[in-house]
């Protein structure tokens, strides 16, 4: 394994820190207690299986300094680990029950100095450059860690001492703190919960206080206080089994909408795998690939800057693997394919919509939600409540004076399943192996396609130098020689007809032949279009790439792939060219995977500033095509005019939600309208429709400096909604180009959609608040779809800020 120090050659490389010593240290009074070293030596184990330790920087581990622990722990907090050293094992067994769900041990002060200097170091070699992201494999867990107490298994708060350094040595101004531990990280949420520079999220089981550490404070309602305020999320789950639904609509409700806003410069993830399938402690049944899912949407965010520390997790099995995939996934590697995301219990839901009323006075991201015109009526009359739950008795008001050390850290009752329990677990293992490629990005090109040309008078923004351009672009920052060459071929006449008539092709050949008055007069039967006699091979040759890219992904000769052809075709309908488009790319792309290789499901989005209307007609019936669309509709008079592209369209009747309009109207739109669709969106149907394959129609005329588009679209916020679909269908994306007319502006966005590809990190996304039209538009699509998509469930009425204030009044009286 090579070393993190060893400089610019590992710019791009995925830093890994851990030290076997961490293993030492066990319950000496109870060998049933949960935090023991097989949660250590087990994931070492798997990633090395996987030949994931191998593939890293390796971080160096050290011990903390005194000077670094006491950042923000106190001396006598210090003072008191470091006599437990010498104890005798009477000494430390009297010590231990002074703290809720602790023991002391010989190895235990060095082993908290290793697992927060671990951290430190991966903190510092992420923000020096040394290294893009990392893990620490560490323990003693931390976030539950306090100023002046131990607690929860935790002795040094790891991750809050990693933001604090980040602050104070690297002089950053926001760090995102996300915490999917199963239980509550109470102690980082004490040190920032009046600092605005940290953002703290944390996804917990509360059980309506009922879940340890039993905290009032654990609940929605605690924000944050001062200039911190709305700075502290929690999301309490009140209810077991929840499953990847509602871990993935927490993260595409509430946690990517304000991280966006939020553009933090680093993010620290609190690991806790203890939500995992199979952990006596979480019992909320999530797969080891969801936490794989989180990493890489968060991963556009901070430029890429995330550091994993690992905290919780009890099922061996699961915790091994949910590390191994979120290395993985740091690693730019495909996540494994979710199951259809489906409803999540109606307890799920209430946690959600009540964490987004008490957040959307502080957020201006969260603005899909209405306002309540009265507190008396609400079709979720839970959010017009306000905690606590009554008869609730907190940790907070009243705690013990000692605890035993045999405390049960689970439910009794799941132990005695125990045996069925491994068997599930043991059978998503198998169904959710991850994908293998030789490459991870293709790129098809082909001279080729720069015959088709404009013989005539000019003046058609659709030219050879667009592609020209992004090849030299690609080949100038380096990006080209790093992706697999696939060979482009030409399409046979049997594979054009897969969507279009024979009659149309045959008619189209002739124009090989045809001289230049008869090809003006046949050109000017098709709005938008110019043609030469070299048009029909070019064309031919553009749809023959799309489809080899289709082959090199679907024979996993590839993870993923682009195809960098003209001339376009989402508008080229069965027996018509319109609007620069000859052969419908995409949809031929779409067809051949279907029936040469038998795909089931497959996605397509179309984020063309012109609605791709021979998509939507070729597929508006088929129910195993979902086309999303995002464009510049105008009611309908931006080109191709019409109410094709409006956003009541919703399918045929064999298809009804398979078809998915996005219908920009009333002025320019910029990237917040369109991350904020996709979030609220294009992501959650998409991961309830799971696909085995998406298509990208790729075009890039809502880029800011498009002659055509009249949008404010920077380049990087394509390579941002690249990043999101790659967690979907296992990774087998295409990016099949379509328009795009400001060459330089093309070409950039082009090259970072590839970057996002091969798992580059990407600029941030400064414009993150979406506009009202934006909002509305989204709205619009969200009420007729949510007829047909059981994810939709968040578009509700929700109390004002001045109705809070009355039931939160309210309550306090009644109290």
């Amino acid at each position: 394994m090579a070393s993190a120090s060893e400089g610019n050659t590992l710019l791009n490389r995925t830093g890994v820190v851990y030290n076997d010593l961490m293993a030492s240290h066990f319950h000496m009074w109870n060998e049933e207690f949960t935090e023991k070293p097989e949660r250590y030596t087990s994931i070492v184990e798997r990633c090395k299986q996987y030949g994931l330790l191998d593939r890293c920087a390796k971080i160096q581990s050290r011990e903390a300094t005194d000077e670094e622990i006491l950042t923000l722990h106190n001396p006598d907090h210090l003072k008191i680990l470091k006599m437990s050293e010498s104890m005798s094992k009477e000494e430390m067994e009297t010590l231990s029950q002074k703290y809720d769900y602790l023991y002391f041990h010989k190895d235990i002060l060095r082993n908290s100095r290793l697992a927060l200097g671990a951290t430190l170091n991966m903190v510092d070699e992420v923000l020096n450059g040394k290294v893009r992201n990392g893990f620490a494999i560490v323990r003693p867990p931390g976030h539950h860690a306090m100023y002046n107490e131990f607690n929860g298994y935790c002795l040094l708060n790891n991750v809050a001492l990693g933001a604090k350094r980040a602050l104070d040595q690297h002089g950053l101004e926001r760090v995102l703190i996300i915490d999917w531990d199963v239980h509550h990280g109470q102690g980082i949420q004490y040190f920032f919960y009046d600092d605005p520079r940290v953002m703290y999220f944390s996804i917990h089981k509360y059980l309506d206080g009922e879940e340890w550490p039993y905290l009032r404070e654990s609940d929605y309602d605690y924000i944050g206080e001062g200039p911190g305020t709305g700075f502290n999320v929690n999301v309490p789950l009140n209810v077991i089994g929840c499953g990847d639904s509602v871990y993935m609509a927490i993260l595409f409700n509430i946690l990517l909408p304000i991280a966006y806003e939020f553009n933090p410069q680093l993010i620290l993830i609190s690991a806790g795998y203890d939500a995992a399938l199979g952990c006596p402690e979480g019992e909320m049944e999530v797969t080891p690939g969801c936490f794989a899912q989180y990493v890489n949407l968060l991963s556009p965010l901070a430029e890429g800057k995330l550091c994993l520390v690992l905290e919780g997790g009890y099922c061996i099995k699961t915790l091994s693997e949910g590390v191994a995939l979120s290395l993985k996934a740091l690693l730019g590697d495909p996540c494994p394919r979710l199951e259809p995301i489906s409803t999540p219990q109606d307890s799920a839901v209430l946690s959600i919509l009540n964490v987004i009323k008490v957040l959307r006075p502080y957020w201006r991201s969260l603005q899909l939600q209405g306002d309540l015109a009265s507190i008396t009526h609400n079709q979720r009359t839970g959010v017009l409540t306000w905690p606590p739950k009554e008869g609730v008795t907190f940790y907070t008001h009243s705690r013990p004076e000692s605890y035993s050390l045999h405390q049960e850290c689970w439910n009794p009752g799941v132990m005695e399943s125990a045996q069925v329990v491994d068997v599930r677990v043991d059978e998503l293992l198998a169904r959710t192996v991850p994908r293998s490629t030789k490459h991870k990005v293709g790129i098809v090109y082909e001279e080729a396609v720069l015959n088709h040309r404009d013989t005539g008078f000019g003046g058609f923004e659709e030219c050879p130098e667009r592609v020209e351009r992004i090849v030299q672009t690609l080949k100038k920052n380096g990006t080209w020689e790093r992706c697999f060459p696939i060979q482009g071929r030409k399409a046979s006449d049997d594979e054009l007809c897969l969507a279009h008539g024979e009659d149309h092709i045959r008619r189209f050949k002739k124009t090989m032949t045809m001289g230049e008055e008869a090809l003006k007069v046949y050109q000017s039967s098709f709005k938008s279009i110019y043609l030469c006699q070299e048009s029909f091979t070019s064309a031919a040759w553009a749809v023959g790439c799309s489809l080899s890219v289709i082959d090199s992904i679907l024979t996993n000769q590839c993870q993923s792939g682009a195809a960098i052809i003209r001339p376009p075709g989402h508008h080229a309908e069965r027996n018509d060219m319109m609007g620069f488009c000859l052969f419908n790319n995409v949809g031929i792309a779409a067809k051949y995977a279907q029936q040469k290789h038998a795909v089931q499901r497959i996605l397509i989005v179309d984020w063309d500033i012109h609605h791709g209307n021979a998509l939507q007609n070729l597929f508006e019936d088929d129910p195993s095509v979902l086309y999303v669309s995002l464009h510049r509709f105008d009611n309908g008079s931006f080109y191709p005019y019409g109410g094709k592209g409006f956003y009541k369209q919703a399918g045929g009747p064999n298809a009804q939600g398979r078809t998915v309009n996005i219908a920009w109207n009333d002025g320019s739109k910029g990237d917040a309208d369109y991350i904020s669709a996709f979030h609220s969106l294009v992501l959650p149907i998409a991961y309830e429709f799971a696909p085995e394959l998406v298509i990208v129609a790729a075009g890039f005329d809502a880029e800011k400096t498009d002659p055509l588009g009249g949008y404010r679209l920077s380049p990087a916020v394509f390579g941002h909604m690249t990043r999101m679909l790659m967690g979907l269908a296992d990774g087998k994306v295409a990016l099949i180009l379509e328009g795009g007319y400001s060459l330089e502006g093309t070409a950039q966005s082009m090259s970072l959609c590839i970057s996002a590809l091969l798992g580059d990190p990407l600029p941030a996304i400064h414009n993150t608040v979406p506009s009202k039209s934006g909002v509305e538009a989204i709205c619009k699509t969200m009420e007729v779809q949510e007829a047909f998509w059981k994810t939709l469930l968040y578009r509700v009425e929700l109390p004002t800020q001045e109705q809070l204030e009355v039931l939160k009044s309210e309550k306090e009286q009644k109290n």
